[in-house]
This record gives C-alpha cells, sequence and structure tokens, in this order.
C-alpha cells in the first residue's frame, strides 16, 4: 500500500462494502432488492452527494448507515469499526457521532412536544447536562441555526417549513455528531428557502467540521453543496466522480440524461435533452446484466450479459458502463452478483 493510498484510508470517516437491503414481499417469496452491492466512501469534512430517480434506493442506503434499516448484508465502516450487527448498546452510544436531517419537516417533529423538548430529547436519551445545561444548549442551538432562542417553548405548527427544517438540523447537530445524513433536507421546501437551507447547512460545516451525505433529486442543489457525486440507479450506484468532474463530463449514460433534463438559466440557450423511453424497471425482478440496459440509449447485446463494475475510467472519476470511453470489457466477469466487487472511490 503506497503513501497516497494510506492517507485516503487515513481520511476515511465512513467506508461501505457490498451493502444491501432487500424488503421481503408480503404473501410471496420475491424481495425487493432497494440496494443490491453499493460500495463507496465518504471522507472527513466533504461532502458526498448521493443523486437518483424516485425510488432507486438513495434513501434506504442512508437509512440503512445508522441501522434505522437493518442492511441484509455487506459492512459500514465507521472510523474502522463495522457497525453491522453492532450490539443495540454500542450502536446506541455510536449514534452521537452520526445523525439524520429528514426530508419533511412537517412530519419529522412531534406536534406534541415543545421545540425545546424536541431539541434537548438527544441529550436527555444520552445524559448530557443537566436542565439547565440542556436549555443553554438548545439556546445555543436555536441561535446557530437562525431562531430566535426565546421562541423554544413554542409548538412546532407554530413555524414555517423552512423553521422547522431548521429546527431539525439544531436536534441533528445537538450531540456534536462527525457525520449528518441529510435525506433530501431541501425538497420539501420554496426554492429561496431551499437556498438559505443549504447555505445554512455549509455554514454550520465549516464551523463544526461536519461530514455530509447529502441524499436528493435536486441535481442543481447538489452540485451546488457537494464535493464529490455518486449517482444511483434501481439499487446500484453507476458512477462516482468529483463534482466538477462529474457534472462536466459524465461518463455514464444514466448520468449524461439526467444532468441533460437541468434547466439552464438563459431562456435563449438551449441544452441537447436525452429523453429516456419506458419507465423504471420494478425493483423486484430487475433486468439481467446491467440494470440501465432496458432504457439506454446505447445499450448492445452484451450490456444483457454483464454486470458492470465500478472502475476508475479517469483519475477519481469511477462509472460502471461497459461502452463507457476506456472501459476494458475483458476484465468483467459475466454476471454473478456474488463475484461484484466496487472500489470505494
Amino acid at each position: 500500500m503506497n503513501e497516497a493510498t494510506v492517507r485516503v484510508k487515513e481520511s476515511e470517516l465512513l467506508a461501505v462494502r457490498r451493502l444491501v437491503k432487500h424488503f421481503p414481499v408480503e404473501g410471496s417469496d420475491d424481495v425487493v432488492r432497494a440496494v443490491d452491492g453499493v460500495s463507496f466512501a465518504i471522507f472527513r469534512g466533504e461532502t458526498l452527494g448521493l443523486v437518483g430517480e424516485s425510488g432507486c434506493g438513495k434513501s434506504t442506503v442512508g437509512r440503512c448507515l445508522l441501522r434505522l434499516h437493518e442492511p441484509t448484508s455487506g459492512e459500514i465502516r465507521f472510523e474502522g469499526t463495522d457497525i453491522v450487527g453492532l450490539p443495540r448498546k454500542e450502536m446506541q452510544a455510536l449514534r452521537r457521532e452520526m445523525q439524520i436531517i429528514f426530508q419533511d419537516p412537517y412530519a419529522s417533529l412531534n406536534p406534541r412536544l415543545s421545540i425545546r423538548s424536541i431539541i434537548s430529547e438527544p441529550l436527555k436519551i444520552h445524559g448530557i447536562g443537566n436542565k439547565a445545561d440542556q436549555k443553554d444548549r438548545v439556546a445555543d442551538l436555536l441561535t446557530k441555526v437562525g431562531l430566535d432562542p426565546k421562541y423554544m417553548d413554542r409548538y412546532a405548527h407554530e413555524f414555517s417549513g423552512g423553521q422547522r427544517q431548521r429546527i431539525g438540523i439544531a436536534r441533528a447537530l445537538a450531540l456534536n455528531p462527525k457525520l449528518i445524513i441529510c435525506d433530501e433536507p431541501v425538497s420539501a421546501l420554496d426554492v429561496s428557502v431551499q437556498a438559505q437551507v443549504v447555505n445554512l447547512l455549509q455554514d454550520l460545516q465549516q464551523e463544526f467540521g461536519l461530514t455530509y451525505l447529502f441524499i436528493s433529486h435536486g441535481l442543481a442543489v447538489v452540485e451546488h453543496i457537494s464535493n464529490r457525486v455518486a449517482v444511483m440507479y434501481l439499487g446500484k450506484i453507476v458512477e462516482i466522480a468529483d463534482s466538477v468532474d462529474l457534472y462536466r463530463r459524465p461518463l455514464h449514460p444514466y448520468t449524461k440524461a439526467l444532468l441533460s433534463a437541468i434547466p439552464l438559466p438563459d431562456p435563449k440557450t438551449k441544452r441537447e435533452r436525452i429523453v429516456l423511453s419506458g419507465d423504471v424497471p420494478t425493483p423486484i425482478n430487475p433486468p439481467s446484466g446491467c440494470r440501465f440496459r432496458t432504457r439506454c440509449p446505447i445499450a448492445i447485446d452484451e450490456c444483457s450479459q454483464v454486470v458492470p463494475e465500478l472502475r476508475e475510467l479517469n483519475p477519481g472519476h469511477f462509472a460502471a458502463c461497459i461502452r463507457a470511453e476506456g472501459y476494458d470489457t475483458a476484465q468483467v466477469e459475466p454476471e454473478n452478483v456474488e463475484t461484484q466487487t466496487a472500489p470505494t472511490a
């Protein structure tokens, strides 16, 4: 292992290897393959964006990282410790380091609790401070997210959607975590409020040295906030790259189609739109080989026979497509899910 590889390994806060999450179908032997062999790493202090169509499994990945969903198989290493199968007591202690901001600020806050109770609840669960200390901590957190502490005894319904999401962010910060899973934190908000919340997240990241997994289907938001971006399709990651590189030079045909749909700010400028045919296949019975082949404009017969691995086609730029430039099909095994591997990027 060379010196550069050692430095990369040391900077990994979280490493995911071959993560699988299958949900049983009631009344059937079938399973929903929500996440089917995902591997990636998140480095300290960075924001990794995770994008894809609704139903691709990106939120399931986020919840598996916190074991809100128990993984079917795979490894999730947080600071070198595999948390899959970790005893409940040890996992609860580790959750101080890993928090989540949910998508819907209207559903994620208990309407029966005051804002003070909502934000201080993690402190009570972990036995941090007395009531006076907890009140001071709540006041400090509300100030950090741009809310007046004098409103801490109000209830969630008395706040707007953007204010509620700020409360959710304050709750996530209460235990001074290292990693925060942002599960589509701005998708339910007005566009003007989205910008405010994204800027707030960036400011807090700088102040507290936070690391984010930012899950979203809003490609413009992800480009603005992310250092690197991973693209998911039907339970698998198909491309990972530096944000600038991915948006300028996408290699996977699915990524190219997604980026072609981003509106341009100048109405006189037109982008060539790549329109995908057909619907997203069911995760209960996904296509053989490359899962994107049934909608891919450049698919060939070989695409139905091989499961493409993520390979580094350019420095730091990984893609899973046998038709991507520089891909060596001779190194790809015939379809066999059990033998496929993927780098951590």
